[in-house]
C-alpha cells in the first residue's frame, strides 16, 4: 500500500511539473526523513526556479518595498524587489507554523499570478497541526509520506525531455462536458463546495493525459485525477442510496463505429468514481475531521508555536537596532541620536551628498511590552448548608475586584457549582453595574459537583485565552466532592474526576488559588491546591474584603 502511495505522489509531482501555473502547488506532509529528501530532490524538475521561504517572511521580502536605510544613505528613493516580481516555485518550510496573515498574502499571490507555484512542507506531528486551509485549498495535491520507507522511495520521475513535450501539448488535450459534470458531481458528493476542486481535477486529468502522450482524457485518467485531488478535500462521506431497478427495456441499437473523423469518450460510472475516492480516505476520516474542526475553533493562529495575543499595545520598551521588515516602526529620535556623533566624519568622507547621512546600523526600532488583560475566574462551591454565606462573600469579592478592574485591566467571571453540574453565573465582564444585575439572587444548596466546576473553569479559561486574556483561577470550596462528572453520586469517583480535571488545569499553566471555606479545614482543600499546582489559603470565616485581597495577592505573585 505504501508503494502505491509513493507512485501516486510522484505522479502528482509530474502533473505539477507539466502545468505549475494551473495546478498552483502541492502540500507535502512528512517529517524530515530519507523518503522526504528523495521527493524534495525531484522538485528540481519544476520548470520554475525554486525559492525557499519561511513562516517569518515579511511583506517587504514577498512584495518588495522601499529600502529606508539605503534610501537615507544614498539620498534618493531605493526600492527592493520582492519574490513576487520573479516567476518562481516558492517552497514554504514548516508550513504548519505559517500565520494566517502570511497564508492570506500567499493565497493572494497565487490568485493573481500565473507565474508562481507553491510547495508546502508540512511537518506537523499531530492531525491538528497542519498547513493553513487557505493554501491547501489552492494547491492541487496533498501528499502524505509519513508511512513511506526509504527502500520504497525510488526517484521514478519522467525524463526532462518528456516533461517538456507534455508541457507543449497539454493545452490540446480534449475533455468532454460530461466528464466535467462528473467531476463537479463527485465533489458535491464528498462535501467539497469550492469550485476550485473540480477545476483542479480537470487540469490534473489533462496533465496526466499529456504525460501519457494521449490526445484526450480517458476514463482511467479521469479516475486517477479524482483520486489525486479529492481525498484531502473531502468533508463528508457520500450517501449510499440503493436506486430502484428501472423496468426492463429493450436494448437500444448501438453503432459499431462512430462517424468519420469523430471519437466518442465513454462515461465512467459515477459509483466507480465514488468508490475509488472513498477507498483512499483514512479509516479514522471522521475523527480527523472533528479534530481539525475543534482545532480551528480554538486556534489563536496557525500551527504550532502560536504567538500570545495581546489586546492592547502595552508600555514602550527601549528601542533596539534592527532591520526594517515592513512590520516594525522606526524610532526616529533614537535613530537620529545614534547617527548624530558620526556626522562630522561622514561629511568629510563624502564631499557631496545629503547633509544628514544615516547608515543602516543607525536604525533603531520601536518596541512594546504587550500584556494581555487578566481574567479572574471565581469558581464557587454553592452546595451544602453554608452555600448562601459562601455565595454572598463571593459576590462581595467579585464586586470589590470589579471596582478596581479598570485600573488593573482585569475582567471577572463567576462559576457556581451545586446539585449535578456547574453553571456560569457571570460571563467575563468589567462592568460593575452589569455584574450587580447578574449576581442578584444566586442559587445554592445540593450536592458538590467539584469536577464539573473545574471543567467549566477550564473551558472558560480556554475561551479567555482565545480572546487575548491571561486567565487565573480562584476556587472557594472545602474540596469535599461527592458528585462525579457523569452526575452519579459517590465520593471515590467524584474525587478521581476532580483530580483529573484539576491536573488538566495545571497543564494549562494557569495561576490558581484554593480558598478553603470549611469551618474546620482538612486535607481536601490542600490536596486540590496540590493537584492544581496553585496556592492554598484556609479562610473559613473570611469576608468579601479578605477573599478579594487574598485572591489578588496570590494571583499576582
Amino acid at each position: 500500500m505504501s508503494g502505491e502511495t509513493w507512485r501516486r505522489a510522484l505522479r502528482a509531482l509530474a502533473a505539477l511539473c507539466v502545468d505549475p501555473a494551473g495546478l498552483k502547488g502541492l502540500c507535502l506532509r512528512a517529517r524530515p526523513s530519507p523518503a522526504r529528501q528523495v521527493f524534495e530532490d525531484q522538485l528540481a524538475r519544476m520548470p520554475l526556479p525554486l525559492r525557499r521561504i519561511h513562516p517569518g517572511l515579511t511583506d517587504t521580502q514577498l512584495f518588495g518595498g522601499v529600502n529606508v536605510a539605503a534610501s537615507l544613505t544614498e539620498g534618493q528613493l531605493i526600492r527592493d524587489a520582492g519574490l513576487s516580481e520573479t516567476p518562481a516555485t516558492l517552497v514554504l518550510a514548516m508550513a504548519e507554523r505559517a500565520s494566517s496573515g502570511l497564508a492570506a498574502r500567499l493565497a493572494m499571490l497565487l490568485d493573481r499570478s500565473t507565474e508562481h507555484a507553491l510547495i508546502l512542507l508540512d511537518e506537523g506531528a499531530d492531525p491538528e497541526e497542519a498547513a493553513p486551509d487557505a493554501l491547501t485549498e489552492r494547491c492541487a495535491f496533498h501528499v502524505d509520506l509519513s508511512e513511506i520507507r526509504w527502500s520504497e522511495a525510488k526517484p521514478l520521475m519522467p525524463a526532462p525531455s518528456d516533461l517538456d513535450t507534455a508541457r507543449a501539448c497539454v493545452g490540446q488535450i480534449r475533455m468532454t462536458p460530461e466528464q466535467q459534470d462528473q467531476l463537479v458531481g463527485l465533489a458535491a458528493a464528498f462535501g467539497i463546495h469550492s469550485l476550485r476542486a473540480p477545476m483542479l481535477a480537470a487540469r490534473t486529468a489533462r496533465s496526466l493525459a499529456a504525460l501519457d502522450a494521449e490526445t484526450e482524457v480517458s476514463d482511467a485518467l479521469l479516475q486517477e485525477a479524482a483520486e489525486l485531488v479529492y481525498p484531502s478535500r473531502a468533508t463528508c462521506l457520500p450517501e449510499t442510496e440503493t436506486p430502484e431497478s428501472p423496468p426492463d427495456q429493450p436494448d437500444a441499437p448501438q453503432d459499431e463505429t462512430d462517424g468519420p473523423g469523430e471519437t466518442t469518450l465513454s462515461e465512467i460510472p459515477q459509483d466507480m468514481l465514488l468508490d475509488a475516492v472513498r477507498a483512499l480516505l483514512p479509516p479514522d476520516f471522521l475523527s480527523r475531521l472533528e479534530s481539525r474542526a475543534r482545532a480551528r475553533r480554538s486556534a489563536q493562529g496557525s500551527g504550532a508555536g502560536l504567538k500570545r495575543v495581546a489586546n492592547r499595545r502595552g508600555r514602550p520598551l527601549p528601542p533596539r537596532p534592527g532591520r526594517l521588515d515592513g512590520r516594525a516602526r522606526i524610532d526616529v529620535v533614537a535613530t537620529l541620536r545614534t547617527a548624530a556623533p558620526w556626522q562630522g566624519l561622514r561629511q568629510k568622507a563624502r564631499n557631496h551628498g545629503p547633509r544628514l547621512i544615516i547608515h543602516p546600523s543607525d536604525i533603531r526600532l520601536k518596541r512594546y511590552e504587550e500584556r494581555s488583560d487578566r481574567l479572574v475566574i471565581f469558581t464557587v462551591d454553592a452546595s451544602g448548608s453554608a452555600a448562601m454565606a459562601r455565595m454572598a462573600e463571593a459576590k462581595g469579592a467579585v464586586e470589590l475586584m470589579l471596582a478596581q478592574a479598570y485600573a488593573k485591566r482585569d475582567q471577572v467571571a463567576l462559576i457556581g457549582f451545586r446539585g449535578q453540574q456547574a453553571e456560569i453565573l457571570l460571563a467575563p465582564t468589567r462592568s460593575l453595574v452589569q455584574a450587580k444585575k447578574q449576581l442578584a439572587g444566586l442559587p445554592g444548596g445540593g450536592g458538590t459537583p467539584l469536577a464539573s466546576g473545574l471543567r467549566s473553569a477550564l473551558e472558560l479559561a480556554e475561551l479567555g485565552r482565545v480572546r487575548g486574556f491571561s486567565p487565573a483561577l480562584a476556587i472557594l470550596t472545602d474540596g469535599r466532592a461527592n458528585v462525579a462528572l457523569d452526575g452519579g453520586h459517590g465520593r471515590a469517583q467524584a474525587k478521581l474526576d476532580a483530580q483529573a480535571m484539576a491536573r488538566a488545569l495545571a497543564l494549562q499553566g494557569l495561576k490558581s488559588v484554593v480558598i478553603d471555606t470549611a469551618q474546620r479545614p482538612g486535607r481536601d482543600g490542600a490536596d486540590l491546591a496540590a493537584w492544581l499546582a496553585g496556592d492554598y489559603l484556609a479562610l473559613p470565616r473570611a469576608d468579601a474584603k479578605a477573599i478579594s485581597a487574598a485572591t489578588d495577592a496570590a494571583l499576582t505573585a
